[in-house]
């Protein structure tokens, strides 16, 4: 399933790493990691802790020279092009930081006024649209200490957002929202994506990169160890399974059998009996209510059941998924 850069065309990548590679002393942190996000994408970032996701968000950035590989960014080699990526690059990396005692329109002013790529004449109603754009204008005037975890994340996004980008990078940007700041955020990532900006999303939370992002790439031990469209993530592999309640144990095991389904162990309740078991690719679902029907099995639920992406994850990395990278 993964897909190697130079599958793609350079021109349709937003992010293109080939052999990435970062050793401290001994260690080795990054090791020859291939990525290819697409332009336009929402590009999941997952990995348990230590795998390497931040160390090569910092390199993808800049902030970190490689040992050895190639990284390119919206089509430039990093970090020879900083100076021409960066400004197109907006970025929320372990969480925003802003003066406390000034408001959230002041700390966006000396955001902006730290780019030097930006005007001052214009200032004012960059500050005033990103606000905007964020939904905290009613909050601009409001010193940051007296801002929620939700309102301080969404001031970072806005951070990024002072200028056009092309590119955004960000690293937990639900991390301690509530249900309604992080359904806010989630709604703002989507608008991004769908006005052309590539999203680059490094996460632990499984549940919102499924709801969340197109792409995914996953990162244990400093290797990416899988890449490519959460489709393809969650079919790669991977074997769909039957459920089957029923009574009829004994019988519908052996209809199953004869189908080419080999069934696990029965879970028996005071209500229901279940089996499971893996669908062949030579039965069709449809087939296998069918026989169970015509054996006189009473069939009390039937499902198929595919294999969610925490069940892939742990597959790949052979650890859980409640993890900070």
């Amino acid at each position: 399933m993964t897909t190697r850069p130079d599958e793609t065309r350079a021109a349709e990548l937003a992010v293109q790493t080939r052999g990435l590679t970062k050793r401290f002393g001994s260690q080795t942190a990054v090791d020859g990691v291939d990525i290819a996000v697409p332009r336009g994408s929402v590009f999941g970032f997952l990995g348990p802790n230590g795998s390497g996701k931040t160390t090569t968000i910092r390199m993808l950035l800049g902030l970190v020279r490689p040992s050895s590989g190639e990284a390119e960014v919206l089509g430039e080699a990093m970090p020879r092009s900083l100076d021409n990526v960066l400004p197109r690059v907006g970025a929320l990396v372990e969480g925003p930081a802003f003066s406390p005692f000034l408001t959230g329109e002041q700390n966006l002013r000396r955001f902006d006024a730290a780019d030097r790529h930006s005007s001052g004449r214009t200032r004012r109603q960059r500050v005033a649209t990103a606000l905007d754009r964020v939904g905290l204008s009613h909050a601009a005037k409001k010193k940051a200490q007296a801002y929620s975890l939700g309102m301080k994340q969404r001031l970072g996004l806005a951070s990024a957002l002072l200028m056009p980008r092309d590119l955004l990078v960000l690293d937990e940007p639900t991390n301690g929202l509530d249900p309604q700041g992080t359904r806010e955020v989630r709604a703002l990532i989507r608008s991004f994506a769908a006005d052309g900006t590539t999203v680059f999303v490094s996460s632990h939370l499984l549940a919102e990169v499924e709801q969340l992002c197109t792409h995914v790439g996953v990162m244990s031990g400093g290797r990416l160890v899988a890449q490519g469209t959460l489709d393809d993530f969650r079919r790669s592999d991977a074997r769909a399974r039957v459920r089957v309640q029923t009574p009829d144990l004994a019988s519908a095991r052996g209809v199953l059998a004869s189908l080419g389904v080999g069934t696990d162990a029965a879970d028996a309740s005071s209500d229901r009996e279940t089996l499971t078991g893996s669908l062949p690719e030579t039965a069709s679902p449809e087939a296998i209510v069918a026989a169970l029907v015509g054996a006189g099995v009473r069939v009390r639920g039937f499902a198929v059941v595919t294999e969610s992406l925490e069940q892939r994850f742990v597959e790949l990395t052979g650890e859980g998924f409640d993890v900070v990278a």
